[in-house]
């Protein structure tokens, strides 16, 4: 079994690789197998029937319902089953646990742009401990792309004004290939990294040579007030706009009488897309900044917005 992963597959290095291999092995021998069956028959009947053989070829009376139940039922329910095995594993891929690091990721022809939580970034390279869940929260400046680890099974699309997540846990300290599996443009095959899976001892002595900037969450808090956010999301203020204190994750009530989660889109769409999804109470005062802001700095202030508590905060409060 070991020789046959290694020769057909890449290196399996993440939580979720063996799954993912386990439901390719089983689809490939289901396959294999109704081949051989079904060649097997087609030569059986071509040898017995052929031209010039004393084979009876009276045309049968009936076919036994049994018959018919049988070549119906079992094949549908191995493919049921592989359904709901592949079913699992895809929800199971669309779920990250709670205690993920998260990191952004902003594709652009052609590169891949890295913002760790404690403000490091990195071009074409990612630097994460093994054994520790990472979620990604990808989107992109232009057209679509794709993050693909092949080594870890895991790939997804990242789609310009939209975020899209992907997560996994490296399991083998290694070095592993990133691509952009989707079309992007004249460069596409250039835009290529690398993922380096350390142990957590050496990931330290990593982080301890580079340079150490303000964290992502300290980066958003000043980008909301040098924008003019902090000047109307206060209770004092005389604009007549939403508090943010703790709105993440929480349902918001529309003006049309919708409810909208606020996640990490609500919050995107409510800076770079204003009038779009308008708050129960308030008019659509607020300006938009498309246009003007970088996705990093959206980033880091959708951080900022992510880490606010539940209590409000007083004018001028950083």
């Amino acid at each position: 079994m070991r020789f046959v992963g290694s020769f057909l597959f890449p290196e399996s290095a993440s939580n979720l690789a063996p799954n993912v291999d386990h439901i390719y092995l089983a689809l490939l021998a289901l396959s294999t197998a109704i081949t051989i069956l079904v060649l097997v028959v087609a030569l059986f009947f071509c040898i017995r029937y052929r031209r010039g053989s004393k084979a009876d070829r009276t045309p049968p009376k009936g076919t036994p319902m049994r018959i018919e139940i049988t070549w119906t039922l079992i094949p549908l329910l191995i493919f049921l089953g592989l359904f709901f095995w592949a079913a699992e594993e895809f929800f199971a891929m669309s779920r990250p646990p709670a205690d993920a690091t998260e990191i952004y990721v902003v594709g652009k022809q052609w590169m891949w742009k890295i913002q760790h939580p404690d403000g490091r970034r990195e071009i074409n390279e990612l630097h994460i401990p093994v054994g520790r869940p990472v979620k990604l929260v990808m989107t992109s400046e232009d057209v679509i792309h794709d993050f693909f680890v092949p080594d870890f099974r895991t790939k997804q699309d990242v789609v310009p004004g939209r975020y899209t997540t992907e997560w996994f846990t490296p399991t083998k300290p290694g070095k592993y290939h990133i691509f952009c599996s989707q079309y992007c443009g004249t460069d596409h095959s250039r835009m290529v990294g690398w993922v380096y899976v350390m142990e957590p001892a050496e990931h330290a002595r990593w982080l301890q040579r580079q340079p150490a900037p303000d964290s992502l969450v300290a980066q958003g808090e000043r980008a909301f007030h040098s924008r003019g956010c902090s000047g109307c999301h206060v209770q004092s203020s005389a604009i007549h706009a939403p508090l943010l204190d703790g709105i993440f994750g929480k349902p918001v009530p529309l003006k049309d009488g919708s409810l909208v989660i606020a996640d990490e889109q609500y919050l995107r769409d409510s800076i770079l897309l204003p009038n779009k999804q308008i708050a129960a109470g308030y008019e659509p005062l607020m300006p938009t900044f498309q246009g003007q802001i970088s996705e990093e700095e959206l980033n880091a202030i959708i951080a900022y917005l992510k880490s606010l508590g539940d209590q409000p905060r007083q004018e001028g409060e950083r």
